[in-house]
């Protein structure tokens, strides 16, 4: 038995130490690269062209184990679920994505399975999701053969995804032999954004990183996930277990309105055996969304699915206690840091209130959503 009430993080990220080395050899983004700052050097991260204040400035916080086990004490988090940082492999030849996945992978099984337990239990405190070489002219043998080492992984729990799949997206069909593999594992796919929305959208005035990560990073996931939707990914693969990163974008607000252009489109009217908010209901959302009524809300379009599935006649309220079940506590570290490192970190403060502030959830909802929901998703016992 797990011990009660323990808080799980599913959205916490690393640049494994092999992952970082080979970033520093680069000489074009994504990159590490050594600035001077105020007269000192700093590593900073450069993930997109064009990034504001020169990248991002990192330190062990993103590739150290006991740095992340530091934060997590630092927060009360039991069990983290940890995934490599975007831009994961979609940059490299397929060659090199093709063996850098297998590596990498074998490192999070280690950085995991060799890390501490949670006391009086047998849960370690590190699980992780592996990586597939989702690049262009990857043979699916190559990505299958990542999907298994992943299913034999014990502590790799699922893989981490970003939108562009083999580089025509995720709903490309030669992505099929690869859901059904992750399906029949019982892996979770966790989709995450990378690249945003056309730069030109956010205008000639300087946002910093605001515009991008608030509005692009949203509205990526939002399309990524709506696109697998049209393609009929859940009609043929219907037990797939998809995790969206910050609380599934746009795609709850905007959910009915996609089932009215669907329903009023001659291209893809016929294609789906749902209408597109039952599809909702197959989704797990992390709840990386800081605010209590963006939670609720969230958790009642997903309670509503079934409403929605073919030939299902009844019109039952929501409720927001059953979609809860699909929504899972994550911090997004080591991004947004605080000022100072003897601060906690806003987004943990944040989001655990947002959680405890949610109208219509109990305890036990919102203890699934702190930990227990993971436990059961990820079979953590």
């Amino acid at each position: 038995m797990a011990p009660a009430k323990l808080l799980v993080d599913i959205h916490t990220h690393v640049y494994l130490p092999r992952y970082a080395s080979m970033l520093r050899t680069r000489t074009s983004v994504p990159k590490i690269m050594s600035s001077l700052i105020d007269g000192k050097e700093q590593d900073r991260l450069l993930i997109l062209d064009h990034e504001p204040s020169g990248g991002r400035p990192v330190g062990p916080q993103y590739w150290s184990r006991d740095e992340k086990i530091r934060f997590m004490d630092q927060h009360g988090i039991s069990v983290s679920v940890v995934s490599t940082a975007n831009p994961w492999l979609d940059f490299l030849p397929a060659s090199q994505a093709q063996q850098l996945a297998l590596e990498l992978n074998a490192d999070l099984e280690q950085y995991c399975s060799t890390g501490p337990t949670v006391t009086d239990s047998s849960i370690k405190r590190l699980y992780g999701f592996g990586l597939l070489p989702l690049v262009p002219e990857i043979t699916t043998e190559s990505l299958l053969d990542a999907v298994n080492q992943i299913s034999e992984s014990p502590h790799l729990k699922g893989l981490i995804l970003g939108t562009r799949g083999l580089g025509k997206g995720l709903d490309d069909e030669a992505l099929d032999p690869v859901w059904a593999a992750i399906e029949a594992a019982g892996l979770v796919a966790f989709l995450h954004p990378h690249y945003g929305v056309d730069v030109k959208a956010w205008g000639d005035k300087d946002n910093g990183h605001v515009l991008p990560l608030a509005l692009g990073f949203p509205f990526e996931t939002t399309t990524a996930a709506t696109r697998l939707i049209l393609s009929g990914v859940f009609d043929r693969f219907p037990n797939l277990r998809l995790l969206l990163a910050h609380s599934g974008g746009a795609l709850p607000q905007l959910s009915s309105r996609l089932a009215s252009c669907i329903d009023h489109d001659p291209v893809v009217a016929s294609r789906l055996k749902h209408d597109a908010r039952f599809y909702l209901g197959k989704l797990y959302l992390d709840a990386v969304a800081y605010g209590s009524e963006e939670l609720g809300f969230v958790s009642e379009v997903l309670s509503r699915a079934d409403r929605y599935e073919t030939g299902n006649s009844s019109a039952v309220s929501p409720d927001r206690k059953i979609g809860s079940k699909r929504v899972l506590f994550g911090t997004d570290h080591p991004f947004f840091p605080p000022l100072k490192s003897t601060e906690k970190w806003q987004s943990v403060v944040d989001n655990l209130e947002a959680i405890d502030s949610v109208q219509g959830w109990t305890e036990e909802e919102k203890d699934g959503v702190r930990g227990a929901n993971a436990l059961s998703l990820f079979n953590i016992s």
